[in-house]
């Protein structure tokens, strides 16, 4: 286990930015630790850590689940996670547009919309 953590944890990095990683480490609990370690492990260290598809693709394809799910915290972090995946602004419309016509035109306006205000702050940041 110690090297699927160590691998989720270097791509977890890779992808969201040591400070993200850093401020969720500095957070964690007793309470939430074991969620932290599920999630270093299965999303990082087995699916992003895979190698079949590039980060630009896996980074497209999580972009589109989350809008079609409506989840906008995590959306705002993987649209701000594409400075690290190399996914274009393009790239994000393009999968924004496959959620208008397989999960709905209201979930992808509100994601164009999040994706407008995230695009934004980084480019004031």
């Amino acid at each position: 286990m110690g090297d699927l953590r160590e691998t989720g944890m270097a791509t977890r990095r890779r992808v969201l930015g040591n400070a993200h990683v850093d401020r969720a480490e500095v957070a964690k609990t007793d309470f939430d630790a074991p969620f932290q370690a599920m999630i270093t492990d299965a999303a990082w260290g087995h699916v992003w850590s895979r190698g079949t598809i590039s980060d630009r693709e896996r980074s497209m394809l999580t972009i589109a689940l989350l809008a079609g799910l409506g989840n906008d915290h995590e959306l705002a972090l993987h649209l701000r996670a594409t400075a690290n995946t190399g996914a274009s602004r393009d790239d994000v419309l393009e999968a924004l547009m496959h959620v208008a016509i397989y999960a709905g035109v209201p979930r992808a306006n509100h994601a164009i919309a999040i994706a407008k205000k995230t695009f934004a702050e980084m480019e004031a940041a």
